[in-house]
Parts: C-alpha cells; structure tokens; sequence
C-alpha cells in the first residue's frame, strides 16, 4: 500500500451526529488506563461522523467514524474512536500504520439527502439529513486517543469549515458491528462544507499493559 505521511489534510464535506452514551456500554471498548469523562451521571459524548474527502485531498474517499466517548490521560482529553471504516486501501493502511486506527473497508452511497455505508450485505448504519441553507466559518481544533502495539497515542485535527446546525435521522441495525452501543437519534448534528482537515502526526502519551497468552 501507498499512502502519505501524516499530516494528512483533507477537503470535503462532513456530517457529525453528537449522543448521550451510556458509560457501562462503551466502556469495554476503551482501554482501562483511559479515564472515561463523564457529562452526567453514566453518560459519555459519542457520535458518528460521515464524510467525503474530494479533489484537494491527499487521498480521496469516503469516512465513517464512530466516537465512543471522550476520555482523558495524564491531563489531557480527547475522543476515543473505536470503529472506523473507509472506502479506500490506502487510507486503511495509513490510519493503521500511522495512527493506530482500526480502519476497515467499507462501501458508501451518497445521495442529496442520506449516506448509506455497507460491508458486503450488511448495512453498518443510514444517515438521513436536509441540507444546510446556513453556516457560519468556523475553525476547530480538537484531538483523538488512540493505541498502537503497546503504545497509547494522542493526535491532533484541525478543522476549518463553513458550519450549520441540520435535523437528520440515524439508523443503525441491531446487527451492525457498533449497533451495541445504542447511539440513538441524535440531538445534534452539525454539517461542515467548504472543508479543509488537517489530522496532524500521533505523539505517545503513555504505555498500555498488554496481556499475552503465552501456549
């Protein structure tokens, strides 16, 4: 496989849902030496985010990627990402090898109003939306942990975009890989066009204690 060296920058269009988690439920996504943050009692920010990288883009493809919670190490805070799927090899092997990001292959239809994203068969999850007549220029920045062998790794992105508010409906089938963590219907969904992402180099932040089963 062929792919850049981080920092990636990415030009598209972007849809994130934001939902209340149940901590009991994502917790045993999360590795044990991150600290789940918590907004209310037992409940976590997770989400899912869909988006297109076009012409611009140091690889072009499609992105599904499910936030599991916030979670914070050694004073710093950032989401914790525990499935994520891609429609293009090369962006597979980049977000392995560089971020320690368990990318998988996945299919993706988009249409004015919805984003359909399948492996095979099987339908991971369908994102109904209305387009933005309204948003505002925004820059973000935010960080994401991740574990790559035994190390723990956090790494930045950096967004500017043309950000607006759209209702929008999700369904995931009980069958989906990630259908467990019951995202519900989002009570917030931010699109961003006019997209320029920059997800920056990962840094080690701290070590893992890995078991191995020793025959």
């Amino acid at each position: 496989m062929s792919y850049p060296q981080a920092p990636w920058t990415l030009q598209g269009y972007a849809y994130q849902t934001l939902q209340l988690l149940e901590c009991d439920r994502v917790r045993p996504l999360i590795p044990s030496e991150l600290n789940l943050v918590s907004v209310f009692p037992g409940k976590t920010v997770g989400g899912v985010y869909l988006s297109h990288y076009g012409a611009g883009s140091v690889l072009e493809y499609s992105e599904l990627i499910v936030v599991a919670g916030f979670v914070s190490y050694g004073g710093k805070i950032g989401s914790w990402i525990s499935h994520i799927y891609v429609d293009n090899p090369d962006s597979v092997a980049g977000g392995r090898e560089i971020w320690g990001l368990p990318k998988e292959i996945a299919d993706f239809t988009w249409t004015d109003r919805n984003v359909t994203v399948r492996q095979g068969d099987r339908i991971l999850c369908c994102l109904k939306y209305h387009q933005q007549n309204f948003g505002l220029p925004i820059p973000l920045g935010a960080s994401s942990f991740s574990s790559l062998n035994s190390n723990l790794l956090l790494f930045p992105a950096q967004l500017k975009a043309r950000l607006g508010l759209v209702s929008s409906q999700l369904e995931i089938p009980p069958e989906s890989p990630f259908g467990g963590l019951d995202l519900g219907q989002p009570w917030l969904t931010v699109h961003a066009d006019q997209m320029e992402l920059t997800v920056g180099q990962p840094s080690i932040v701290g070590q893992r204690d890995l078991e191995f089963n020793v025959v």
